[in-house]
């Protein structure tokens, strides 16, 4: 009889540990996440400042470095003074139009004179012809001045042209941070040299981290995007926490469950992923696992 409740009692609390894992099982599990942006260099030169350390926090639009721009002012400088000789030039064909318009507008009234009085035989046919000849070479200079002030301005906009994306160059030196959010690495140091496209620092918004997460087909029916669910994670060895998640992707198509999830049967499996957008209060870390329930 002593025997027979012996061998009883293991079963007993088999059945009865079975119970409590199947009412707090969770349905998926995945690790954390977060949308990481590396930030590169958009000039060329030396990286004269570059104040920022990896954990620290940034807003957006704040300056944490400059590439030298010495030689770019220089242009800058040179192309100023272009621009500023192509106005005088500019201005100087204007006032060349004026009087040959002046010129030519005389000439014109001088035709008209002599045309009236050669009716009346006053002046030659000779005079006439000699005043119109003046006429018609005084407006192909006219034309030909303002041909050239066309060519003037045409130069003007070109050197301003230059100088509008000698400026942006200049500008794209000043590194801004493009969004808030925290230094995860620093992959340069001040005074090494940069080319356009070198990556800088990498930085990921970790307030709100995306739990990537994988379930079966079956469990398909259960979820929809906007769905609010429930994350566990580790607190301590014996006790969990729990968060707000929605989930905001579902995958379309099935894929081979990673090789950190689980065991070596269900990473052999066909499954769907997810994405869960959770709210951090600082103690979510990328990487971290955790668990979902619907």
């Amino acid at each position: 009889m002593k025997m027979y409740k012996l061998l009883l009692l293991p079963i007993c609390m088999a059945v009865l540990s079975g119970c409590g894992n199947g009412n707090g099982e969770s349905d998926a599990y995945g690790n954390f996440e977060a949308i990481e942006v590396v930030v590169s260099a958009q000039g060329e030169g030396e990286l004269i400042t570059f104040d920022l350390e990896e954990g620290e926090e940034l807003d957006q639009s704040h300056i944490v470095g400059l590439i030298d721009t010495s030689l770019l002012s220089l242009q800058k400088k040179q192309l100023r003074a272009q621009l500023q000789a192509s106005s005088a030039n500019i201005s100087g064909q204007e006032k060349r139009i004026q009087a040959q318009e002046n010129t030519w507008g005389n000439l014109i009234k001088q035709q008209k004179r002599l045309q009236t009085m050669n009716q009346e035989e006053a002046v030659t046919d000779q005079d006439l012809d000699n005043i119109t000849t003046a006429v018609m070479v005084a407006q192909k200079n006219l034309e030909a001045l303002k041909q050239q002030e066309k060519s003037l301005v045409f130069q003007r906009k070109a050197i301003q042209a230059q100088l509008a994306q000698l400026q942006d160059r200049i500008d794209r030196c000043v590194i801004k941070n493009p969004m808030k959010g925290t230094v995860l690495e620093k992959y340069m140091e001040e005074h090494e040299l940069v080319i356009t496209g070198k990556p800088l620092y990498k930085i990921a918004n970790l307030e709100e981290l995306i739990l990537r997460a994988y379930i079966s087909g079956a469990q398909l029916p259960q979820i929809e995007i906007g769905q609010e669910v429930k994350i566990i994670v580790d607190k301590d060895k014996t006790h969990n926490q729990s968060f707000p998640g929605i989930i905001t992707w579902i995958a379309s198509q099935a894929e081979f469950t990673p090789k950190m999830i689980q065991t070596k049967e269900e990473r052999v499996s066909q499954v769907y992923a997810l994405k869960v957008k959770v709210k951090n209060n600082g103690t979510l870390k990328i990487g971290m696992p955790g668990e979902v329930r619907f």
